[in-house]
């Protein structure tokens, strides 16, 4: 592994190749570079998932294959939260730290990866775009308290494949970027699809808010209801809509199934994760067969939900985040409804649209460290991110 510790405070890089990894030097991402999650499986680099427990190998990423296809340069692999399972960046290694907040959490669990693209450049190693996962907002949590953008794609999108990720939970996993525009989130897009993305007007449409009283603290409320009033500045019409909690299912599927990835480590009594995670993975083994069926149940009912305000509205506003970026070690927040567990404050407002599988665009505020989501129906990634793309050349423009 080569030393890359001196200029990475941050503790942002997992491994990091003597020379980037580039299979050729023509294409629509030539001169592009990409950090990639260590979850990805990548030939010649190790593969630790942030931990120091083993892990299964997952095989070739045919994601990253496809990127250096296309001409991008793949510069190294960056640190998560152990395994995936969490949502501040803590793991096996000493955990990453927030890009310009030395102590503050970037968020999880593509705490790397929002690092690597928020820094843009470390020591010699610059990057352009970063490969995260999102399970329950592992995209979009780091790209908030990071103020970059995020992007997690429709569940099973063929060009955001992941074939070759070490799962966490393959109901709920996808694969996605981080960049700090959303310029180049669409350039990798297009490449990868062979489908233009053009900027769409926000006149007329539809936009249901979803900001549930309490769930975020009053800099995130006034952030968001901020953001509402430049979309209808831009010609969107708001209303509020309704979408309950949903961990009563996000919890045991992803829980069962990823003790189901980690079973041969669960076989041993010390396999050397976190003693958090440790204890979610033998919590998820012992949830019975009826445990997990009624979880996939309330997912249909929920599915149900979302389909029905996606039948009155075309996009949904959501805080990306209950309050901007905890500190290192902080374990609870306060938000309206007073002190929750930062765990659960977090999920709540992202997990429903992983477990759903709908496609979600994370982009930051005018508040700093505090993102929106902008979700769109199942299969919509081009009109979703159409529409995100008008909203940064708006804003570049001053409008």
């Amino acid at each position: 592994m080569s030393q890359v510790t001196s200029n990475d405070p941050q503790r942002a890089w997992a491994y990091v190749p003597p020379e980037p990894l580039q299979t050729r030097q023509d294409g629509p991402l030539a001169g592009l570079t990409f950090s990639v999650k260590d979850l990805y499986g990548v030939p010649g680099w190790p593969l630790t998932a942030s931990t120091r427990a083993p892990v299964p190998d997952p095989g070739e990423s045919v994601l990253v294959e496809r990127l250096l296809d296309l001409g991008a340069a793949a510069v190294g692999k960056t640190h998560l939260h152990e395994i995936a399972l969490g949502i501040t960046g803590l793991n096996g290694f000493g955990g990453t730290a927030h890009p310009t907040l030395p102590d503050a959490v970037p968020g999880g669990s593509s705490s790397g990866a929002a690092v690597s693209v928020a820094l843009g450049q470390v020591g010699p190693i610059k990057v352009n775009f970063a490969l995260g996962t999102d399970t329950g907002g592992s995209i979009r949590v780091p790209a908030a308290w990071c103020g970059v953008v995020g992007f997690k794609p429709t569940k099973g999108h063929e060009a955001w494949s992941t074939q070759g990720v070490l799962p966490l939970s393959w109901t709920c996993d996808h694969a996605g970027p981080l960049a700090r525009d959303v310029t180049t989130v669409v350039k990798v897009h297009e490449a990868l699809t062979g489908q233009e993305v053009q900027p769409r007007d926000w006149r007329g449409v539809r936009v249901a808010l979803w900001l549930p009283e309490g769930w975020t603290d009053s800099t995130v409320t006034d952030a968001v209801l901020a953001f509402a009033g430049q979309l209808e500045g831009l010609g969107a019409t708001v209303a509020p809509v309704h979408l309950p909690e949903m961990m009563d299912a996000y919890t045991p599927i992803v829980l069962s199934e990823a003790a189901q990835v980690h079973a041969e480590a669960l076989k041993q009594d010390e396999p050397g994760f976190l003693p958090f995670t440790l204890a979610s993975l033998r919590q998820g083994a012992a949830l019975s067969a009826a445990d997990v069926q009624h979880a996939f149940e309330r997912r249909v009912e929920y599915r149900a939900l979302l389909d029905g305000i996606f039948t009155a509205f075309d996009v949904i506003l959501a805080p990306a985040v209950p309050t901007p970026p905890p500190l290192q070690g902080q374990d609870e927040v306060e938000i309206g409804e007073g002190v929750m567990p930062l765990r659960r404050a977090v999920l709540r407002i992202t997990s429903p649209f992983s477990l759903l599988g709908a496609p979600v665009v994370a982009y930051p505020t005018e508040t700093p460290f505090v993102g929106v989501q902008l979700v769109g129906r199942h299969g919509e990634d081009d009109r979703l991110l159409g529409l995100a793309l008008a909203l940064e050349e708006k804003g570049e423009k001053g409008a």
